[in-house]
């Protein structure tokens, strides 16, 4: 598989008012990123609020968006766990509904040692024959997969990238780039991403690409060329979504903004709620701002 690079949305997974998955507006939105240049699709990750997801469901929906994107732009599955043997189970299974690539998070609560992650990961990679990119997100997971070892799971042939989400992305990532240089980092933060794909980064996996995937493309099309100035005064139309979209935990402003932009039905699952309204305007504001409301 050629690397995977650009503006891959991390996309939503809709729901009806009642919580139940929504398959055909779960369609639509693999027709609407096709339309507008979204590079990569990743199903079912945080965004995508497999955190809620019973074991049928996710892979239920990973199956929708591998059938409705019919090879058209490559698809990642979120297949990561805090049990290895469910991580491994999730990734064979993705592997075998056709996913392209696999999105593995750090194992969450359980608070593993830096051997204890390179083990984990090591032994999903060993167990299934497809490619596999990290994701460092310590802010969730209660541990930080440090660039010492990232450095060591990069020499595995299938572990092919890094989604790097820590408090300071870009600074990390130039660590990362100075130990295993070459090895294809991705942004998991909207704000910092043009920085990182200017700086070598291989794209974003981003939030914003949901609500404004063709400016999303755009901007990180450029970035990875070198254009400091057009990525810039693109990101600049985005800077209030970078942010309107974390005034509470993703994904509750994202789904409010697909919401009102009339994408998908107004269902979230517990523990997360709709939007409180006192966020409501600035999110919409932010829409407005970017040229997609």
């Amino acid at each position: 598989m050629a690397m995977i690079k650009g503006s891959i949305v991390a996309l939503v997974t809709p729901m009806n008012a009642d919580g139940s998955l929504n398959d055909a507006v779960l369609r639509e939105l693999v027709e609407f990123h096709i339309e507008q240049g979204t590079d990569a699709i990743v199903a079912v990750g945080t965004t995508g609020e497999a955190a809620t997801l019973d074991y049928e469901e996710h892979c239920q929906v990973i199956r929708w968006v591998v059938e409705q994107a019919r090879g058209r732009l490559p698809v990642i599955a979120g297949t990561g766990s805090n049990c290895t043997r469910e991580a491994i189970e999730l990734t064979q299974k993705a592997k075998d509904l056709g996913a392209d690539a696999c999105l593995l998070v750090t194992p969450y609560y359980n608070k593993p040692t830096q051997e204890g992650l390179y083990q984990h990961f090591k032994a999903v990679a060993e167990a299934v024959a497809i490619p596999q990119i990290l994701y460092n997100v310590p802010s969730r997971c209660g541990c930080d997969l440090l660039p010492e070892t990232v450095a060591r799971l990069s020499l595995i042939p299938n572990i092919v990238g890094l989604k790097e989400a820590c408090a300071d992305p870009i600074a990390r990532a130039r660590q990362i780039r100075d130990l295993c240089p070459g090895f294809p980092i991705y942004s998991g933060d909207d704000a910092s991403a043009r920085q990182l794909c200017l700086e070598g980064g291989a794209g974003v996996i981003s939030v914003t690409a949901n609500v404004a995937p063709r400016l999303m493309h755009r901007m990180i099309l450029a970035a990875l060329a070198g254009d400091a100035e057009q990525a810039a005064a693109l990101d600049n139309r985005l800077t209030g979504l970078h942010r309107a979209l974390f005034l509470e935990s993703n994904p509750i402003p994202v789904k409010w903004a697909l919401n009102a932009l009339g994408k998908i039905p107004e269902g979230i699952r517990l523990p997360l709620t709709w939007l409180a309204p006192q966020y409501q305007p600035e999110v919409r504001q932010a829409l407005l701002a970017a040229g997609v409301l």
